[in-house]
């Protein structure tokens, strides 16, 4: 019988992540050498002019803030190229059935209790609906067509009602008809809901709902489908 491995799990190096970033966000970006490029390049020269405007003037200092102008350019380069690569990640994952889910479950942070699975999902028509548990009350998101989600956010509010009571319960639709929230600003536009509960009654709130929620993980997200997969890879 093969012994099984016990070696960790290699992860790619910061070099590789880079790469794969840069190849992720090339694709959509084709100019995008050349403004990481301008970048660095506008960072060395802020740093050499500062060189020669800081008196009294010496080569040595002009080198020095020089090089200090270069690693300011290769971080502005850094930003520029998340920013871009987060760009591209909402646009391919605008659309996608199970994308709402997996925005609230990496962009929420830990004071928000989500999860990538619907809560309520329609099989045949892959609308479905998502909760969220935090400071700003629990907030239910619809996926897919508004009209055919009526149903499913009407039976996942009068479930949440009935166990947190008192409890202020937001409605938001992904899309981009009147008075729907686009998935690029989802998760802003839940953090910036008004924190109308206090820790312990979050604590007690979540555990009711835990409580009556029926599992829907066994009803799968279309095949082929794979939200997680159109994340950009973040240096570490």
């Amino acid at each position: 019988m093969a012994s099984r491995s016990t070696a960790p799990e290699k992860r790619p190096g910061f070099f590789s992540q880079i790469r794969s970033l840069y190849t992720f966000t090339q694709g959509e970006f084709r100019w995008l050498p050349f403004a990481l490029i301008g970048v660095i390049v506008l960072g060395v020269g802020v740093g050499v002019l500062i060189g020669f405007l800081i008196p009294p003037f010496a080569i040595w200092s002009v080198i020095l803030w020089g090089v200090s102008g270069l690693l300011l350019g290769f971080l502005l380069a850094m930003i520029t190229l998340t920013r871009l690569s987060t760009r591209v990640m909402y646009k391919k994952l605008d659309g996608m059935p199970g994308a709402a889910g997996h925005i609230l479950s990496t962009g929420l942070g830990r004071r928000w209790v989500t999860s990538d699975m619907p809560v309520g999902v329609n099989p045949r028509t892959q609308d479905a609906v998502y909760r969220a548990v935090g400071r700003g009350g629990v907030v239910i998101v619809g996926e897919g067509a508004r009209g055919r989600l009526t149903r499913l956010v009407s039976d996942e509010r009068k479930k949440v009602s009935r166990v947190a009571s008192g409890v202020n319960i937001e409605v938001i639709y992904v899309g981009h008809e009147d008075g729907d929230v686009p998935i690029s600003q989802l998760a802003k536009t839940i953090k910036s809901l008004p924190k109308t509960v206090d820790r312990a009654t979050l604590a007690a709130v979540v555990k009711r709902i835990d409580s009556v929620s029926q599992s829907v993980t066994s009803l799968p997200i279309p095949k082929g489908i794979d939200p997680a997969r159109a994340r950009a890879q973040r240096p570490r």
